[in-house]
């Protein structure tokens, strides 16, 4: 079977639509329905089915594109080791991460391996069940989940923890919880919160933490980025859950929460087989590495 093939039936398990394969492989909707066409020929069995007005894979394009994954991941590796023999460049390794996570672990990362690897990091926000369709965009997804929650369970998806980060109360240092060492989800069923949207780790906890207290916790503004909330915080206007290693305002106290479980696990994602490619298992230890660190504080 053309690998090439195989990368067209990917790019439809992933996207779902023929138009949407064209799109991102700079090819018309013809000949990837051509393609996939041929591809079937290849196989002896039905890769694709009706369903409704488009199609979908049937049994077989499921178990075929498994393969597939293990077989690109294999070429692009070879590729790769061939690529660095013949030019003597850096293997290229594309790296999403949601942005808090970024700012702690990726000056680190490129700092260690910027001698081997050309790392193209950037920052994408997205919850923790959107994570893996990042991956066809990038060699590498750094995520993050409330620790209490399902990690992801597919078998077109590698992944591994990182790291475990406590998540805190943050309070105004005039606050009066901020001389405290602790506190329990009842001392704060009287607050007033800032909150990142709904769907994020750190406002499940957040929702737990109220059920813990027996309340519905009064959120009066959701921001994305933690900079916001710290320093919306630090003016008064609420008090916050915050992520350990997120917090660096002198302005703002950090108060460690008793009774709930309160921490966010960092993941990292790839295709399955991906993590062998030399360049991108170099940049998962540099990035095992940067959380040690980071744990060791």
């Amino acid at each position: 079977m053309d690998v090439r093939r195989l990368r067209i039936l990917r790019e439809f398990a992933d996207r779902g639509t023929v138009g949407e394969v064209a799109d991102a492989m700079s090819l018309t909707p013809s000949a990837v329905s051509q393609q996939l066409k041929v591809l079937t020929r290849e196989a002896g069995v039905p890769l694709l089915r009706q369903d409704g007005r488009g199609i979908a894979l049937t049994e077989a394009g499921h178990a075929l594109v498994l393969r597939a994954d293990e077989v690109i991941a294999a070429v692009d590796r070879a590729d790769e080791e061939m690529v660095a023999y013949r030019e003597g460049t850096q293997p290229v390794v594309r790296v999403a991460s949601f942005p808090s996570g970024a700012g702690v672990l990726l000056p680190r990362v490129v700092a260690a391996v910027e001698e081997a690897v050309d790392i193209r990091p950037s920052d994408e926000d997205v919850t923790y069940g959107e994570a893996p369709g990042l991956l066809t965009e990038y060699d590498l997804v750094i995520t993050h989940r409330d620790e209490r929650a399902a990690a992801l369970r597919s078998p077109r998806v590698w992944s591994t923890t990182l790291l475990r980060e406590p998540i805190d109360l943050l309070v105004h240092r005039d606050h009066p919880l901020a001389a405290c060492d602790s506190v329990t989800p009842a001392e704060l069923a009287d607050e007033t919160w800032i909150s990142v949207p709904e769907g994020f780790p750190v406002d499940d906890v957040l929702v737990s933490l109220g059920v813990s207290a027996g309340i519905i916790p009064r959120v009066r503004f959701r921001f994305k980025d933690f900079q916001i909330v710290e320093d919306m915080v630090a003016h008064g206007h609420g008090v916050a859950l915050m992520p350990r290693y997120a917090s660096r305002s002198p302005r703002v106290a950090r108060v460690v929460i008793r009774e709930v479980r309160a921490a966010r696990l960092y993941e990292v994602l790839a295709r399955p087989g991906a993590q062998h490619r030399p360049a991108i298992a170099a940049t998962i230890q540099g990035l095992r590495d940067a959380a040690a660190v980071l744990e060791s504080r």
